[in-house]
């Protein structure tokens, strides 16, 4: 790769170099490329690195296929891969988006029923209550909610609905919600 390079770059430098030669002195931006040129034709390419195999036969094989343009190479491969019968290794890669018709072939060679999980944790928020009952429901607001005084148990009675209670159990939040139903109120689990 870099042989090819630097013998473009020969190329060019030579073809820019003698454009000028009828000139004394090259413009300013194309001097280096004198030196480059120098460089180039004076450098010889770098010695092949040291071959691990000591067989001529394999040595002269590598020597070969390095020779190979790309498209050669990629014809070599397939060439040694039918002659000698090795097969393709799938790599894993991300599943591909299914059609609806493949999907729905899939649906039906497996019908597998597929149960929704059941929600366990619940948040209840309370969303009326009977005026009758607005006292009891003060009261057992601020004892549901220790962080509330009266004052704020009776604001957030007052601007419902709002959340009473987040991430309950389901056990724990269907005996909050049968307190407050019996007091008269209306409380959603969602």
């Amino acid at each position: 790769m870099s042989a090819s390079c630097s013998s473009s770059l020969r190329v060019i430098a030579r073809s820019r170099v003698s454009a000028f030669s009828s000139r004394r002195a090259l413009p300013r931006h194309l001097r280096w490329l004198t030196s480059v040129s120098a460089e180039a034709s004076s450098s010889q390419p770098p010695p092949p690195p040291p071959s691990t195999s000591t067989d001529p036969r394999i040595t002269k094989i590598v020597d070969d296929i390095s020779g190979l343009t790309l498209l050669q190479a990629a014809d070599l491969v397939s060439s040694l891969k039918s002659r000698l019968n090795i097969q393709e290794i799938a790599m894993p890669a991300a599943p591909a988006p299914s059609s609806p018709a493949t999907s729905a072939a899939l649906a039906e060679a497996a019908p597998v029923e597929e149960k929704p999980k059941e929600k366990t944790i619940f948040n209840l928020r309370l969303e009326s209550f009977d005026a009758t009952a607005k006292p009891k429901m003060i009261r057992e607001v601020k004892a549901l909610l220790p962080n509330l005084n009266l004052m704020d148990a009776k604001k957030f009675v007052e601007s419902l609905p709002k959340v009473l209670k987040e991430n309950l159990p389901k056990e724990e939040a269907e005996k909050v919600k049968k307190t407050f139903e019996d007091l008269g109120g209306v409380v959603v689990m969602e």
